[in-house]
């Protein structure tokens, strides 16, 4: 029997990427964000979610892919993101937010380490829908520090906390 767990597809840059269900919290219509100071660049700011702060990360620049507006379709996913030890509220910006759907988990396939138009490492492997490739993410990877200095991801865990 295949063993099937259900994710999030999302776009960006015309590809099709997948979060597991189980990390998501909602999806939201773009809104402001309110910018931070001294922000790695990938951080653009926070918003206010019914009293609570989430630092948003625009998936676009993390991924190494060029900026564009946002747009009708695009969308803010918070998420429950493994950081340290401990699940962390963070949103990321996505161009469009497609369906939940079920991937057969024992077909996933490991990313690719050769080519591609994004950082492959963020990936926790790469399952199909039909004929369709879906990436899908790996949250701790894709937080990891190595792009943020540990005061400021201390910094960002403090924020979303209080």
């Amino acid at each position: 029997m295949a063993e099937t767990a259900q994710y999030l597809t999302l776009g960006l840059a015309g590809e099709t990427f997948g979060i597991s269900i189980r990390n998501v919290r909602e999806i939201l219509d773009m809104r402001p964000i309110s910018k931070l100071p001294h922000a790695p660049e990938f951080l653009l700011g926070m918003i206010d979610v019914r009293g609570s702060g989430y630092p948003i990360v625009d998936l676009r620049t993390k991924l190494d892919l060029p900026a564009v507006p946002a747009t009708e379709a695009t969308r803010i996913i918070i998420l429950d993101v493994p950081l340290q030890d401990r699940l962390v509220g963070v949103g990321f910006v996505a161009d469009c937010v497609f369906e939940v759907t079920d991937i057969d988990e024992s077909r996933i396939e490991p990313a690719p380490s050769v080519g591609g138009r994004w950082k492959s490492d963020y990936l926790a492997g790469i399952g199909r829908k039909g004929d369709k490739f879906v990436m899908i993410f790996d949250l701790a990877r894709l937080m990891a520090t190595q792009d943020m200095s540990v005061s400021a991801e201390s910094e960002l865990s403090e924020t979303v906390a209080a």
